[in-house]
């Protein structure tokens, strides 16, 4: 299943995991902008971007993921977005405060490969559609 013109918006504040997120969407074709912590996340959806899906880091400094989630919801951007956290926040009460937002998934860190990371990303889209 190609995803050519599918664009990922992908924030955290691991330039090293943004980079290896970038490439295993890029080889699958998603179209791929990075956003390094979340006041630059809401900084170029607030300047336009619209990606078809936002894969968010929760624990960031400045402003967490929660907050870019309620900012989002709140006002008008990126209102189509498929979004899904990726975090090393595994407690039931972090995924439950998440999912407060409506987001469409919620992908632990720690206990899944950037492959599997894609995989799981690709299975919510499918649900979606």
């Amino acid at each position: 299943m190609a995803h050519e013109g599918k664009k990922i918006l992908i924030v955290d504040d691991d330039k090293f995991l943004l980079d290896m997120y970038s490439v295993k969407f890029r080889e699958k074709g998603y179209e791929v902008e990075v956003a390094y912590g979340g006041q630059e996340a809401l900084d170029k959806l607030s300047a336009g971007l619209n990606p078809a899906v936002i894969l968010l880091d929760v624990v960031m400094p400045t402003i967490s993921g929660l907050d870019v989630l309620k900012k989002i919801r709140e006002g008008t951007l990126a209102k189509d977005a498929v979004i899904i956290v990726l975090s090393n926040q595994g407690q039931q009460s972090d995924v439950d405060a998440a999912k407060d937002f409506g987001i469409d998934g919620y992908i632990v860190k720690a206990s899944t490969i950037p492959s599997e990371v894609l995989e799981r990303v690709q299975e919510i889209l499918q649900k979606k559609q």
